[in-house]
């Protein structure tokens, strides 16, 4: 980005800065922008070469000189003497650059975010603590301290980032402090704690707990069951089955029944707001997402898998990973090499506040992880003595007190107090207003903490069999679908994470009576019950968001049906089968492969049911229009395609006029929506009462009826926003291009649109709009040959400073499903100088 369109971008800042990503709606008053202008210390200093070619730098708590190399893709390569040094350089690198994304985040998962941007962040940071993130983060600190390996590490790291900060003068902070009129905060080991709490919260919350009451209140227990508890109807789980096909058992949904009145009474028990609600928050916060924004931005997904020996071309394991988050700029992802002698050596890439490397490889072991979509959060209602001042709860018939009640200030940039809460906390977790009633909650986000002492030990493991137990001895939260692969030729894949044990059903889908400790969770699976798979029969492992186990093999409860999808794992499934020699670049390809389960399924029901409409006498020149248009397409999401945007707008059709019956009275917003597989079942069953739609009158619509009426209401809306497909086609590039946004939604440091192969139900997803900002946030193949061979890529660059040239540099090969070759030097003098960016000295 030139000077001139970093000042360009800037003039935009100051007419409002957007929500960022953790859902503030604005940034509050800018500064005056002649400091902006300032050539001194305003914009045009960011407009330099951020990453000089020779650079020597102290961090005083070094155990001895750090060597560090930027390869040409802007990869810091750390070579250190200790395990310390390398963390303090990390801090130190990545500090260089993302300082802004440090703090952003860690603030994110503190709840101060109105200390940053201003008041209008605070419905974020309420959220924030009210789930009691920042207390529990200062509680896991507590509990790792200062001496234990865990924390010496995690103070090495925040040396790094401090010594890095330390350097800067006003002139040389990134741009995102000058808008806002801030100085970069020291950083703090509690703040990683505060990143590490930030990540479970987007991978770990999914309170569906309302939606289930909701359904039950409108359509009855055995319909609401059917749709939203019970497993999904089609099953390729994680835990090999060593069968040739997914298991599909497409058995009747019950039509919509009478609706149950105690969860009708439960539902508006927990909806209505009384005086006692505190600062007027939303009482469905906890249960519910509130704004459709945030339930989309939640729609990530994650794809992993490895290929044994004997059906890899070259004979070796092979495994891929590619996590899919919302596309940020700077990437969510930073990428790092890190060399200690005579300990570890790995690579991949590291979250900005974290020590360590999630996703990565070291000289004999490749790892990747999926979300396992586990049910972690748990309900209670409580009786209190005082329901508008509660001082205790009670407990099997005694009134017990709270065991912490804590006063949450939140303060604006200049400091002023702007709102202040009061958060209880049972012996469960925090407890706050919803509605009518009290609720308190547990969640193993909160009681977690270990989990950077089980990527530490990993890192030294030498064989898929040792990272895995490594992890499972010590990772609690979120849940992730670890799978390896070594140069021995071993894969594995294991759900890693703590599942709770509950009373009763074991279900974790409705909300418990608290004032009763048998209604308590009394253990979790163990390990032995994860489920897993080791060299399976068939040679292959997948993982894909899908329900982890069959429930025929195991019923173990890991969450309902609508956590869960299963059409990229069907997709990934079915293009292993078919290749029993399969390659590096063939791998590669999977990843962007345009193919879509979904669509082979769902396509010829639409259009089965348009020409049986237009054969009965429907004479709609739309409804035509459509059906040739759909039956034209070959269902792959190919950027130049014209019928993916017809076919997912006729769903989302369907699924308006499917389900009516989850609408409540005096409302036209829909309040659940089951899993997307559920249309499976009832496309099988043509006269299923579901097809009806109440709200016509005299008529009783079948599958024919709706699928044909989604399809042609589709086609006109389309019409209408795109215009005649026959003169102005449809392109799928050209109506949902990918565009990751900047951290603040500034549009002049955003990323320009660009077409895409893939969409929601492929192995490449988006959200399928006009801005596919969900993605594969990072994608890696790696090959386990004697020196592994690793190939890479994710969207945008190293830096995070908009003026650079590394900040947009890999955006274009990401687009276009390419991978970089990434360097593993074991000393400094292995990365070639014709190849070396940079150098960077640490020393004392």
């Amino acid at each position: 980005m030139t000077t001139g369109r970093l000042i360009t971008a800037a003039l935009c800042a100051a007419v409002g800065i957007g929500a960022t990503y953790v859902g503030v709606a604005g940034a509050g008053p800018l500064p005056p922008l002649g400091g902006l202008l300032s050539p001194a210390v305003g914009l045009w200093a960011n407009a330099v070469d951020d990453l000089p070619a020779e650079a020597t730098s102290s961090i005083p708590s070094l155990d001895g000189t750090v060597d560090v190399r930027y390869d040409s893709r802007s990869v810091p390569h750390i070579f250190a003497t200790t395990d310390a040094d390398a963390m303090r350089a990390l801090g130190y690198v990545t500090a260089r650059d993302r300082l802004f994304q440090l703090e952003i985040q860690s603030r994110a998962g503190e709840g101060t975010l109105t200390e940053l941007v201003g008041d209008v962040a605070l419905p974020a940071d309420q959220e924030t603590r009210r789930l009691g993130m920042p207390r529990s983060a200062e509680r896991k600190w507590r509990d790792i301290g200062e001496s234990t390996p865990s924390g010496k590490l995690l103070l090495a790291y925040a040396d790094g980032v401090n010594a890095y900060r330390a350097t800067l003068s006003p002139a040389q902070w990134p741009v995102e402090y000058k808008l806002l009129n801030r100085a970069p905060r020291e950083w703090l080991p509690l703040h990683s704690i505060h990143v590490l709490n930030r990540m479970g919260y987007t991978l770990a919350r999914g309170p569906g707990e309302l939606e289930l009451l909701e359904a039950r209140a409108l359509v009855g227990d055995a319909a609401a069951n059917a749709l939203m508890e019970e497993n999904s109807p089609v099953q390729e789980p994680i835990q090999p089955m060593n069968r040739n096909a997914a298991r599909v058992a497409l058995s009747a949904i019950p039509a919509p029944g009478a609706p149950d009145s105690l969860a009708a009474r439960m539902v508006a028990s927990l909806r209505t707001n009384t005086n006692a609600t505190t600062t007027g928050m939303s009482p469905l916060s906890w249960l519910k997402d509130i704004d459709p924004t945030v339930e989309q931005a939640r729609a990530f997904a994650s794809n992993n898998w490895a290929v044994a020996p004997s059906r890899s071309a070259n004979g070796h394991a092979m495994l891929a990973g590619d996590p899919h988050l919302e596309l940020t700029l700077p990437s969510i992802w930073y990428e790092v090499h890190i060399v200690v002698p005579g300990s570890f050596e790995i690579g991949g890439v590291s979250i900005p506040g974290l020590p360590g490397i999630p996703i990565g490889y070291s000289r004999a072991v490749a790892w990747s992880a999926t979300n396992t979509g586990a049910d972690v959060m748990d309900f209670w209602r409580e009786k209190v003595d005082n329901d508008a001042a509660p001082t205790a709860y009670e407990l099997d018939g005694v009134m017990t007190k709270f065991a912490d009640t804590r006063t949450e200030t939140y303060r604006d940039k200049l400091g002023r107090v702007i709102d202040v809460d009061t958060i209880y906390y049972t012996h469960r977790g925090p407890m706050q207003r919803q509605g009518r009633e009290w609720l308190s909650m547990r969640w193993t986000v909160l009681e977690s903490g270990k989990e950077l002492q089980g990527y530490f030990a990993a890192f030294h493991a030498t064989t898929a069999s040792a990272f895995l137990d490594s992890m499972a001895q010590y990772y609690q939260a979120p849940a992730q679908n670890f799978i390896t692969a070594d140069t021995s030729g071993t894969i594995m894949i294991r759900s890693t994470g703590r599942y709770p044990v509950r009373a009763d059903s074991g279900r974790g889908t409705d909300v418990r009576d608290g004032w009763l400790r048998r209604n308590d969770w009394i253990g979790d699976w163990p390990v032995a019950r994860y489920p897993q798979g080791r060299n399976p029969a068939q040679g292959y492992l997948a993982s894909a968001n899908q329900q982890p186990i069959d429930p025929q093999q195991d019923a173990l409860y890991l969450g309902p049906d609508p956590n869960f999808e299963i059409w990229r794992a069907l997709q990934i499934n079915r293009l292993l089968r078919a290749d029993s020699t399969v390659t590096a670049d063939e791998m590669r390809g999977f990843h962007t492969n345009p193919g879509s389960v979904r669509a082979d399924l769902l396509v010829p029901a639409l259009v089965s049911a348009a020409q049986a409409r237009i054969a009965a006498g429907d004479n709609s020149a739309s409804l035509k229009a459509a059906t040739t248009l759909l039956a034209s397409w070959n269902r792959q999401y190919t950027r130049d395609n014209t019928g993916a945007r017809l076919f997912e707008t006729a769903i989302a059709q369907t699924t308006a006029l499917l389900y009516d019956e989850f609408i409540p009275a005096k409302s036209d917003v829909r309040s659940v929506t089951p899993s997307e597989s559920r249309l499976l079942q009832l496309i099988a069953d043509s006269a299923n009462g579901w097809w009806d739609d109440r709200r016509t009158t005299n008529v009783r619509e079948d599958r024919n009826v709706i699928l044909a009426k989604a399809l042609r209401a589709a086609y006109d809306t389309l019409v209408t926003e795109y215009g005649d497909p026959t003169k102005t086609p449809w392109t799928w590039g050209r109506v949902a291009p990918a565009k990751p946004n900047h951290l603040l939604r500034l549009a002049g440091f955003a990323a320009p649109e660009m077409p895409i192969d893939g969409g929601r139900g492929t192995l490449n997803p988006s959200v399928g709009s006009k801005r596919a900002n969900f993605g594969a946030s990072w994608r890696m193949v790696v090959e386990m040959d004697k020196e592994p061979r690793i190939r890479a890529v994710y969207p945008g660059g190293q830096s995070g400073n908009p003026a650079s040239t590394r900040y947009l540099d890999r955006y274009a090969m990401w687009a276009n499903g390419q991978l970089d070759s990434v360097r593993t030097p074991r000393t400094a003098k292995d990365l070639a100088a014709s190849d070396t960016r940079a150098v960077l000295t640490l020393t004392r």
